[in-house]
């Protein structure tokens, strides 16, 4: 039987995405890559994007997320701030919550759907 999950995507003024599953695993490859172009490409996505996805949070919270080094004898490199790290766990802690609080009403709607 399928298991439906949740992916929260939190938005301000009904259309602006503050956080979203893709800001979440990027911030995560950061803090696993420290650097955002390997970041970026360790999850599929463009530098671009990455790029916009981090000036899109800093542009939206009180303190930025990432902090840069920029290249040279030891290269650049890119550090989560400690904001960003709080963001990451309250996302998980919000998804964890509402994953606990819909379970029964997710295995209703596994129920209604085709078995492979």
């Amino acid at each position: 039987m399928h298991n439906p999950r949740l992916k929260l995507k939190l938005v301000i003024d009904d259309q602006d995405t503050l956080l979203g599953p893709g800001k979440i695993d990027l911030l995560t490859a950061i803090a696993t890559e420290h650097s955002l172009s390997k970041a970026a490409k360790s999850i599929g996505m463009s530098y671009r994007r990455a790029w916009l996805l981090i000036q899109e949070l800093n542009d939206s919270l009180k303190e930025p997320v990432l902090t840069t080094q920029t290249g040279g004898q030891s290269g650049g490199g890119s550090e989560l701030t400690p904001l960003a790290y709080e963001l990451i766990s309250l996302y998980q802690t919000l998804t964890e919550e509402a994953e606990a609080a819909t379970a029964d009403t997710r295995q209703r709607l596994a129920a209604l759907m085709k078995v492979d």
